[in-house]
């Protein structure tokens, strides 16, 4: 994949990734919920808190994603973008659009995810 065109991959995943982290932190600090002084009934506490954690596994695997796009960043600064972490086989482009950040082929991130 042609570096340029990563990098603005890179970039617009990692802006999307950064608003949605600040956006569910933001609701979860109080931005989201205008009744939350209100008694409350127990099946409303229970559902803030579905929301909640919710919202928390969110962030968690949007951190993860985050992460995963810096990894992308310093291969592509080093030059090794594009190649399987695991066998240095090269990555699709097709695949590198749609997950700009991709460690691994189609058929490696398969066993990955198994294991």
């Amino acid at each position: 994949m042609d570096p340029d065109r990563a990098t603005e991959l890179l970039a617009r995943e990692r802006d999307r990734v950064e608003k949605e982290i600040a956006r569910l932190r933001s609701n979860r600090e109080g931005g989201g919920d205008e009744l939350s002084d209100v008694d409350q009934h127990t099946a409303d506490a229970a559902t803030e808190l579905h929301d909640a954690e919710l919202d928390q596994s969110l962030i968690e695997r949007l951190e993860r994603d985050l992460e995963s796009i810096e990894r992308a960043e310093r291969r592509l600064e080093e030059g090794t973008y594009g190649l399987s972490v695991e066998s240095g086989d090269p990555i699709p482009d097709g695949r590198l659009e749609a997950v700009p950040w991709a460690e691994y082929t189609a058929e490696e991130q398969s066993r990955v995810d198994a294991r």
